[in-house]
């Protein structure tokens, strides 16, 4: 997931970054946008990637190369696309070892204050990443 996520930002967002931290749990989330993808198959869960709206409308400006100073139809696509693309390459690792795993088409949820948590028994992991204007989270969560 790390190195999917840095290659993904390099090559397609023109930013390089870096892991600050791996953690099992966030608290609420804040002025920020989730992109998600459902994961079904041999294992299921979901992909969210949680962007605070200055680290969204950075990512947002340097993907579509515009500037972006406002919350709008583009930052959504642009961090639902993330997390699509992100879904593609656990799938295809995933797939590699045996596993089947169909994707659903991305969502993304937004709000000045919200929680993110599955209601199933999941084992989760979030990194933390720091683009240099700001940081953003990366979970899978897939059930046991």
């Amino acid at each position: 997931m790390i190195e999917s996520t840095k290659e993904i930002f390099s090559s397609m967002v023109m930013m390089d970054i870096s892991v600050k931290e791996v953690m099992t749990d966030h608290g609420p989330l804040t002025d920020t946008i989730t992109g998600m993808i459902g994961l079904a198959g041999t294992h299921k869960g979901v992909l969210a990637v949680h962007v605070p709206y200055g680290v969204a409308m950075a990512i947002t400006s340097s993907f579509l190369m515009m500037d972006v100073t406002e919350i709008n139809e583009d930052v959504h696509d642009a961090v639902g696309e993330i997390a699509n693309m992100l879904g593609g390459n656990v799938k295809t690792i995933l797939s590699e070892n045996g596993r089947d795993i169909d994707l659903s088409l991305p969502t993304t949820i937004a709000g000045s204050e919200y929680s993110f948590s599955s209601d199933k028994d999941v084992e989760k992991i979030i990194v933390e990443f720091d683009t240099g204007k700001g940081r953003f989270m990366v979970e899978m969560d897939l059930e046991r």
